[in-house]
């Protein structure tokens, strides 16, 4: 059965006792705990049966682990007499395992084929492995046709809307929403075809009546409790729990809880609001009800909005309460304080099947091996591991993995790092001990050989200890990349910060004693001004291009393996095409075009902020070319968008064009690119453009490069 299936299932299950709990629970404290708290700790329940949370050692865990070894047991036990009659068939002849193993894989195809139930159990195992289907698509259609049936609702009830524009009504409206703290405008609509007081709208609410004709003091009650309704975000609650119902379709136990929470949260509106208008005033809200309830019938509502009185059934009840009312004692509190730390605890001790209990039984269905010893099992494990790499399947390696012993682990490891499958040896390292000898070893490895990401996934096995030895050694040599995850990882940002405005200086006092001065964003070489200045470590932690398009010369720095500036040359034109592409041609006169190369020089750029780099008039044919670069930040965007789309200053328009977007799909992994290039044409209409550059998610920092724009056909 597929593993998520399981889960989901242990969830559904888990979810059950709860709500049996709930119930029996609710059927003895009814009357002396609050209705309000009765509402809302159906939401714990609701979290059990969406989310896979609980304790490491837990109820669930221990019954599915029963059951696999049940079925491992059962599994061996016919296995071995498969095996046994096979023996018995060829003479009873005294034959080692390895000579039965084979006698049993030639005679599999003619044993199947011989046994009368194999068809079968083909068709109950076809139906066992793929019954997710099955579930999906209940589910799938049980949501389409709630959301169809509201939607149909809605347009119903707008179809005979008529907004209310009495003054005077308008005003005890917002004198109400003031005392209620709704600070959000609700409108006020009347329609005679519905059969009570509700209210819909998610984001713009609004309160619907059947009639404009009541009395002062029962329109204050109903739209008291509407706005009660709409303030506690009721229709988001009803809508999560219909989900719920959705996903657990096979459960009965899940229509009744959601047939109790849309009663309760009636009861709950009915005591805060009573809570709000005082003990004095219950019998008049008793009246409202009983006037509302009387025009039940016209037309039924539905789950997706939340009404003055859900049906006639629940009146009798409701009006038993109202007249009860009282607010709760200290003590009431405590204990209902109690009870929900006692479900949180109760519901994380039931817990859910864990992914990492999957077990032999399931290798063992999945390929159908003849005999189970020891032999055999370390030949399924190799099997299982290696197809569950080929096929890209994470959570089936990632236990596969954690049954190998550490020698096998070291194999494994040394090959996802020469295959670079980060996501592999990512799930893998989490399997290892903190500190343990493979973490030291491959640190060590990706250490010496500069492999950044994967060493950045070790330091999550790493003690703090360990942590502080390798930003010891990485701050001695020098290796800034190293350090920034170290200090990350120790929670030492404003140490990253200093060091890194302590680099910067190092790297002034470098250029300059091999002749390379900087004034402000203009690099000098020998007194000369520099056109292009690249300067690339061979680890990629450190990246600088820099293109003034007043400079008359092109230099490169080169640098050895430890980053130490080797030598400064001047770049040849092949270098210089080669990097820019063939948007620089010195031996070009461009006589019937003109190239223009906006330099990128900014230290920082704050996350959402955008730079507008200037306007241009773009025709068709006009070439484009992005070379922009950022050492830090996740996430980067270059482009154009219509000069006329933009309205205000604050406001990014929502369609760019020619626009590249660039994610760091690590922290600090590499250097952030948006190199591209382009030519203007249909669909794109010729016209004004404005070149941006901005920040996506979070700051960007020293970013550099050039855009360049060759207009064609230049009059």
């Amino acid at each position: 059965m597929n593993t998520v299936l399981k889960i989901f299932l242990s969830m559904s299950f888990s979810g059950t006792l709860l709500i049996l709990m709930l119930f029996l629970e609710k059927r003895f404290l009814k009357d002396k705990i609050s209705r309000q708290w009765q509402y809302y700790i159906w939401l714990i329940i609701i979290m059990r049966l969406l989310l896979p949370f609980g304790a490491e050692v837990n109820l669930m865990g221990k019954i599915y682990q029963t059951m696999d070894q049940v079925i491992i047991q059962d599994t061996s036990f016919v296995k071995q007499k498969k095996s046994d009659k096979i023996s018995d068939g060829i003479g009873g002849l005294d034959v080692n395992l390895e000579q039965n193993n084979q006698k049993m894989d030639n005679s599999s195809d003619s044993s199947e084929i011989l046994t009368p139930d194999q068809p079968f159990q083909d068709i109950v195992s076809l139906l066992i492995n793929h019954i997710w289907l099955i579930w999906l698509m209940v589910m799938l259609g049980m949501l389409i046709r709630k959301v169809t049936i509201y939607q149909s609702f809605i347009r119903y009830v707008n179809a005979g809307l008529t907004p209310v524009s009495d003054i005077e009504i308008l005003d005890q409206l917002s004198v109400i929403e003031e005392q209620a703290g709704i600070k959000r405008q609700v409108e006020l609509c009347i329609n005679p075809l519905i059969s009570s007081p509700l209210l819909i709208g998610f984001f713009h609410p609004c309160i619907v009546l059947p009639s404009s004709d009541i009395s002062e003091k029962d329109f204050r009650h109903i739209v008291l409790h509407e706005l009660t309704h709409y303030k506690r975000g009721d229709m988001f609650y009803k809508w999560l729990v219909q989900i719920t119902v959705c996903l657990h379709w096979f459960n009965p136990l899940v229509y009744l809880m959601s047939r109790e929470i849309t009663k309760e949260c009636e009861f709950s509106c009915d005591e805060a609001v009573l809570v709000k208008i005082g003990d004095n005033h219950v019998q008049d809200y008793g009246k409202t009800l009983l006037d509302a309830m009387a025009a039940v019938g016209k037309y039924k509502e539905t789950f997706g909005v939340v009404t003055l009185s859900e049906n006639k059934q629940l009146l009798k009840e409701r009006l038993g309460a109202i007249m009860s009312f009282k607010k709760k004692s200290r003590k009431v509190i405590i204990l209902t304080s109690a009870l929900t730390v006692c479900i949180i605890f109760i519901t994380f001790f039931i817990g859910v099947y864990p992914v990492e209990a999957t077990t032999y039984a399931s290798f063992i269905e999945e390929n159908k091996l003849s005999v189970i010893d020891e032999k055999r099992e370390e030949d399924i494990s190799f099997v299982q591991i290696e197809r569950y790499y080929e096929d890209g399947s994470l959570p089936l390696f990632q236990v596969a993995f954690s049954r190998l012993d550490e020698e096998a682990q070291s194999t494994w490891l040394n090959r996802i790092y020469e295959d670079e499958k980060i996501a592999f040896f990512s799930i893998s390292v989490n399997q290892l001990k903190e500190d343990s000898s493979l973490i030291q070893l491959f640190a060590e490895k990706t250490y010496t050989e500069r492999s950044i990401s994967f060493f950045s996934v070790l330091t999550d096995r790493m003690s703090e200890e360990a942590l502080e030895i390798w930003l010891d050694r990485a701050l001695e040599d020098r290796q800034i990349n190293f350090q920034s995850i170290l200090f990350k990882k120790l929670d030492r940002d404003d140490e990253l910060d200093d060091l890194e405005k302590q680099l910067e200086a190092q790297q002034l006092e470098e250029y300059q004693s091999y002749g390379v001065t900087n004034e402000g964003k203009a690099y000098y070489y020998k007194g000369q001004l520099v056109h292009i200045f690249l300067d690339i470590r061979k680890d990629s932690s450190f990246y600088t291009l820099d293109i003034n398009p007043q400079g008359i010369v092109n230099i490169k720095i080169t640098r050895n393996e430890v980053g130490e500036i080797k030598s400064v040359n001047y770049m040849t034109e092949e270098e210089v095409e080669e990097l820019l592409g063939s948007m620089y041609d010195p031996d070009d006169e461009l006589e019937d075009s003109e190239l223009e190369v906006i330099p990128i020089h900014f230290e920082t750029i704050e996350s959402g902020e955008v730079i507008w780099l200037g306007e241009y008039t773009l025709c068709d044919g006009d070439k484009i070319w992005y070379d922009v670069l950022a050492e830090t930040g996740s996430g980067m965007e270059v482009g154009f968008v219509k000069a006329e789309d933009i309205k205000a200053e604050d406001q990014f328009p929502d369609t760019t064009y020619y626009s590249v977007c660039n994610y760091r799909k690590h922290p600090i992994d590499g250097i952030q690119k948006c190199i591209s290039d382009f030519t203007f044409g249909s669909p794109v209409k010729p016209g004004t453009y404005k070149l941006f550059l901005r920040a996506i998610n979070e700051t960007l920092r020293n970013v550099k490069g050039s855009i360049s724009i060759e207009c064609i056909n230049v009059s």
